[in-house]
């Protein structure tokens, strides 16, 4: 991996992360297209562990909120909807690093998850529940639910489920947007911590000089780039809805599988 490649892949974490796409997906199909080889172990690690960067910048962007420790219910609620993920991800763990690494499944994942997206503003469109202070605890673990559509399907994307899981808990679309990004903290934390953990049993070294240099440099740059793309996503889904992401993901998935079968990429 060379400092190029990593520069690439944090910005297209930076821009993923948060939006209905899957920036797994989308960092998967970056490194095949710069040519890294699937066996490179690094790669994975620098993956999922750039993703706290984007952590990160939900926590300045939204710090009154994470700040706030006079409502401690914000936190458990973000705790209560945490629990689904963190008990099957830990159980899945081996079926989920068997998926990541079969491009085409991922791809048509994305793919249909394409179509799904161009119907929830119709299914939700009597969901208008604007304050985080309202939402109950049960609310909090049916969208948990929500988020093991991700975990067991990888590329169907996090952010898309959750917020749709929000939605038909009968959150408008920023709350819910933002219900999912408050819910990428402790998730895409525990994956962090669990990655950097498994490297240095393997090997603590792993860590250490260009490897290193390169985890920081791309969180910086995942950090940064996901601040924008944040409060672009929110303009852009308060306004126009899911299905500007929907038809993306037809149409980037429909020509990924075409160049997967006749070998392209």
């Amino acid at each position: 991996m060379t400092i190029f490649q990593a520069i690439i892949i944090a910005i297209v974490e930076g821009i993923t992360e948060f939006l209905p796409i899957s920036s797994t997906y989308h960092m998967k199909l970056a490194s095949v297209i710069l040519g890294i080889k699937d066996n490179d172990e690094f790669i994975k690690l620098f993956i999922e562990s750039i993703q706290f960067g984007a952590i990160l910048s939900v926590i300045v962007l939204y710090w009154r909120k994470f700040l706030d420790f006079t409502k401690l219910s914000f936190y458990y609620k973000i705790i209560v909807a945490f629990i689904p993920a963190a008990i099957v991800g830990f159980l899945l763990k081996k079926h989920i690093e068997k998926l990541l690494g079969d491009l085409m499944i991922m791809t048509i994942i994305t793919f249909l998850g394409g179509f799904l997206l161009l119907f929830v503003d119709k299914w939700f469109n009597n969901s208008n529940e604007e304050n985080l202070d309202n939402v109950s605890y049960k609310k909090s673990f049916n969208i948990g639910l929500f988020q093991l559509f991700a975990i067991v399907l990888p590329g169907f994307s996090r952010s898309a489920a959750t917020i749709i899981g929000g939605m038909q808990q009968k959150l408008s679309r920023k709350l819910a947007a933002e219900f999912s990004f408050f819910l990428a903290v402790p998730t895409l934390a525990g994956a962090f911590v669990l990655s950097i953990w498994d490297a240095h049993k393997k090997n603590p070294e792993f860590l250490m000089g260009d490897n290193l240099n390169f985890l920081i440099i791309g969180n910086i740059i995942a950090f940064i780039v996901a601040m924008i793309a944040i409060k672009g996503f929110i303009a852009i889904l308060t306004k126009y809805g899911f299905k500007f992401f929907g038809y993306y993901r037809i149409i980037m998935g429909a020509i990924v599988i075409m160049l997967l079968i006749f070998h392209i990429l």
